[in-house]
């Protein structure tokens, strides 16, 4: 039996936990719980794997609160879970400072779509354990820099420029659904892991254990839960039994 995961997202802005709708600023939610208070819900409802996403670093702005927050995260999660991490990293020295602070997997979005050498360096320095490309789309087409800017790259022509390279683990999200709990792009999902054969984690759309369930039933490698969490349609040891 395949194992499938089920990630905890933390969503982080200013230091804070947030959630967007599409990846928009303006639709933004944030909640009263800390990062340091998510992460220990999640870990105590029984998250293996914690998803963390620095926006801050993603939309090109100043990540220094958003790194503290994640050290707290990672201090909670110690010998307890698990962290993969994703936002803003432009550079190796980045990525290796990230996984020196404790994170196990680093996740490239951006970088892999506009500087594909470091990519390839982060998979060969690393190992594609610990590298997980981040396969953000919208109308069949990569976006970037915080999934405000489109590109003419799809999301197979993305993953094939790292068939090489080791790629082992995908994260794919259809920007339309993120935030929205209208259900998760399961087709295109399901398309990306048959036509590549690598592991794909859905990310977008969560809004009831229907839906994790179709994602496990899809044959998938795991799903991203956030906003349906955090607005309490179910908790996550709910969601470990599904």
């Amino acid at each position: 039996m395949k194992l499938f995961t089920i990630y905890p997202a933390i969503d982080l802005k200013a230091g804070g936990v947030v959630r967007l709708k599409q990846g928009r600023l303006k639709d933004s939610k944030t909640f009263s719980l800390s990062p340091q208070q998510a992460a220990e819900t999640w870990i105590e409802q029984g998250a293996e794997w914690l998803h963390v996403v620095n926006l801050d670093g993603a939309f090109g702005e100043d990540s220094k609160s958003n790194l503290a927050a994640l050290k707290q995260i990672l201090a909670v999660a110690r010998g307890k879970g698990m962290v993969q991490f994703g936002g803003g990293l432009r550079s190796l020295e980045g990525i290796e400072h990230i996984i020196m602070m404790g994170v196990t997997r680093v996740i490239l979005g951006t970088a892999a779509v506009v500087n594909p050498e470091l990519m390839y360096q982060a998979l060969e320095e690393f190992g594609p354990d610990r590298v997980v490309l981040g396969v953000d789309a919208r109308d069949g087409f990569v976006r970037v820099a915080g999934w405000k800017k489109a590109t003419e790259v799809t999301p197979i022509a993305l993953v094939r420029r790292y068939f090489g390279s080791g790629l082992k683990r995908i994260i794919y999200t259809n920007v339309r659904r993120d935030g929205m709990e209208t259900g998760v792009d399961i087709e295109s999902t399901k398309e990306l892991a048959i036509t590549t054969g690598l592991e794909v984690i859905a990310s977008g759309g969560v809004g009831t254990l229907t839906d994790i369930r179709r994602v496990k039933a899809a044959g998938l490698a795991g799903v991203v839960v956030g906003k349906a969490l955090y607005e309490k349609n179910f908790t996550l040891s709910e969601a470990m039994k599904c």
